[in-house]
This record gives C-alpha cells, sequence and structure tokens, in this order.
C-alpha cells in the first residue's frame, strides 16, 4: 500500500446555497489524497499497476467544473466515489476542498471540508 497526494488542484466552478455563487462562481482548490493498493508489484514499473493521476485529475475536475451542488460537502463526496469508482487501486480516498471567497461575515482565508470515501 502506499499514497498518491495531489494538492492544491485548481478549478473555477459555480457551487453554494445562495444564487450569487451560482451567478459569479468562484476559484475551488482540491487536494485527494488516495491509499493505492498495486495490482501488480510496483517494479513492474507499470501505468497499469497504479492510478494514473492525468486521469483523476481530469475525473476531479469534471465533477468540480459540472452540475452545481449546494454543499462543499457533497462534492467532496462525490469526488471520492468517482476515484474510487474508476480506479479499483484505490482503497481509500480523503479528499479535501477549499472555498476561498465563502460568503460569511468576517475575515477569513478560506472554509474547508474533508471527506473520505469509503467510510
Amino acid at each position: 500500500m502506499y499514497v498518491i497526494r495531489m494538492k492544491n488542484c485548481a478549478f473555477f466552478a459555480r457551487h453554494g446555497v445562495l444564487d450569487e455563487e451560482e451567478a459569479l462562481g468562484q476559484r475551488f482548490y482540491v487536494d485527494a489524497t488516495l491509499d493505492v493498493d498495486p495490482n501488480q508489484p510496483l517494479e513492474a514499473d507499470s501505468i497499469h499497476a497504479t492510478v494514473d493521476y492525468g486521469v483523476a485529475f481530469q475525473l476531479i475536475e469534471e465533477i468540480i467544473t459540472g452540475d452545481r451542488r449546494f454543499l462543499i460537502e457533497t462534492l467532496a463526496l462525490d469526488v471520492g466515489k468517482a476515484l474510487v469508482a474508476r480506479f479499483p487501486q484505490i482503497k481509500r480516498a480523503e479528499i479535501t476542498i477549499r472555498k476561498p471567497n465563502a460568503p460569511v461575515r468576517g475575515v477569513l482565508d478560506h472554509v474547508e471540508v474533508s471527506v473520505v470515501w469509503p467510510q
């Protein structure tokens, strides 16, 4: 077992509860921590033994930039489920999503949620 980490993947999308969030959109940042059990020994040096992180990035991008979710918790869960379904080598996916322009009264760097799949 080993871990692949994809950090700070940036996407423009339109998620959130408020209508303004859908109308204006904003940047979202995604981290994916993937626990991988290769289907071949790593010494084989084969892309088929691991997770192609280029394909994983595209899958994350499709979900983040796709249909609107009101909750970034739901968005993170959908990303985790999709990655595990696409790559059977992934035994656990922890997805973290940061929303820097969360509509709150006050000053903060970002709102962040993390979801683990399977739970």
